[in-house]
């Protein structure tokens, strides 16, 4: 059987026993990958700025994390934390405690996903704070079950046809400067966006029943929007004027995706929660609640935790995951791509109009596509059609956010400037052909 007609099969396959509620955005099956590089069942290789979304910060297969899966695997794959516990969760928990933004007494507990992280971390702020309201944004993403789906923002298709939704959750603006929800341009605005929350307390939820705010210091799904240098400050002092707990939902923008270990370091913000996963383990499925001792331990003995949280294979990939951070410097690489990349994209920006705004921190970084510059409409279509021309052209990329107008860059850290510069070329072509559409 010929390889494009193994890959039909593979497609066959999928539609026939896969509904069609997990999206693919490619219609492509991997063989290999490796770095930055994916091998697909056709023998195509495709530069990856996806990233597995975000997950493989260190690359596809690095040898650390290969060959620590490997030793665990022959050790012992599960005994369950909550009956026979191992070392690699304790040794994991402590680095974890030690990267995390702030210097108090902390503690950390592993789960399986992002949307679990999230879960978790709501019920250990109910639970110290006795309260029950939690605070989240538009354009915000904290997963898809329940609890971490009525805090997600995005309706289509993320929570459309799934009501009801869990209570006492409410959302306000986030700091959208490209569209601001105030009307208003920063710097003059006075960070109106942050200063709304004590509007809030007024009008929507009291300070007083309000146990956390959750927030992502760069919005994933919602489309890489960065906040000014002020917001996350405001909201802080908020919150601790009122004995709210901060979360900062870090599964995206954590693990050196912005060129520090977790993107809040560039605010110089502490949050009292942070949940962290995808890039974690690199690839494995394992995420974290890390956060101030006093609030992690509220919960009763038993009343946190699950049969495969902190999977003893998952937490030997993280462990080897932070080994290759230090041993090869990947935040210094981080920043230096991210440097050339939004070079790049400053002078991608100049060259074509469909380009409304580029923004980011490190090479976590985003074009926003519109229409018009002026009237900045989204350019949603145009985006879905960039996205299929690079991946039929080599480069896997995303598009994000509220409209679907904005591509994102999660390519792995260990990509060489030669991928990047193909990845980009290949970007270039494709805004050409929006440009130029072929008859």
């Amino acid at each position: 059987m010929s390889n494009e007609h193994y890959e039909n099969k593979l497609l066959a396959q999928r539609n026939r026993f896969v509904p069609q509620g997990p999206f693919n955005t490619t219609p492509l099956f991997a063989a290999n990958a490796q770095g930055a590089v994916i091998t697909d069942v056709e023998g195509r290789e495709l530069i990856d700025f996806a990233g597995g979304i975000g997950v493989v910060n260190v690359g596809h297969c690095h040898p650390k994390v290969v060959a620590a899966i490997k030793d665990q695997a022959d050790r012992f794959i599960h005994t369950c934390f909550h009956v026979v516990m191992y070392e690699a969760y304790g040794k994991l928990a402590e680095k974890l405690c030690r990267i995390t933004p702030g210097d108090g007494e902390k503690k950390a507990l592993l789960a399986n996903s992002g949307a679990e992280a999230v879960e978790n971390a709501i019920k250990i702020a109910r639970h110290h704070t006795k309260r029950q309201a939690v605070i989240a944004f538009e354009t915000g993403f904290h997963g898809r079950t329940y609890l971490a789906m009525s805090l997600t923002s995005k309706n289509m298709p993320y929570k459309f046809g799934f009501g009801p939704f869990m209570p006492e959750v409410y959302r306000m603006p986030y700091a959208y400067c490209y569209r601001c929800p105030f009307g208003l341009s920063y710097p003059d605005c006075s960070i109106a966006c942050a200063e709304h929350l004590n509007y809030f307390f007024i009008n929507h939820v009291p300070a007083e029943t309000t146990a956390a705010l959750i927030i992502e210091p760069i919005t994933g799904e919602g489309g890489f929007i960065t906040p000014p240098p002020e917001y996350f400050a405001r909201l802080r002092k908020i919150c601790s004027d009122h004995g709210i707990v901060f979360i900062a939902d870090e599964i995206q923008s954590g693990i050196g995706r912005t060129g520090k270990m977790f993107a809040m370091e560039h605010w110089g913000v502490t949050p009292d929660l942070v949940t962290v996963a995808k890039s974690l383990a690199g690839g494995m499925p394992l995420s974290a609640v890390v956060g101030k001792a006093e609030i992690m331990e509220s919960a009763q003995a038993g009343g946190l935790g699950g049969t495969y949280g902190g999977n003893p294979i998952s937490c030997r990939a993280a462990l080897a995951v932070l080994e290759v951070f230090e041993d090869e410097n990947l935040l210094e690489r981080a920043v230096s791509l991210g440097e050339k990349l939004k070079s790049r994209f400053d002078s991608i920006r100049n060259e074509f109009e469909i380009i409304g705004d580029v923004r980011g921190k490190g090479p976590m970084l985003a074009l926003e596509l519109v229409k018009d510059r002026k009237t900045k409409t989204p350019a949603s279509a145009e985006a879905k059609a960039l996205v299929k021309y690079c991946y039929e052209h080599g480069l896997i990329i995303l598009n994000c956010g509220t409209y679907g107008n904005v591509i994102r860059t999660l390519m792995p850290l260990v990509i060489t400037d030669d991928q990047m510069e193909t990845g980009v070329s290949i970007l270039k072509d494709g805004l050409r052909s929006l440009a130029n559409p072929p008859h």
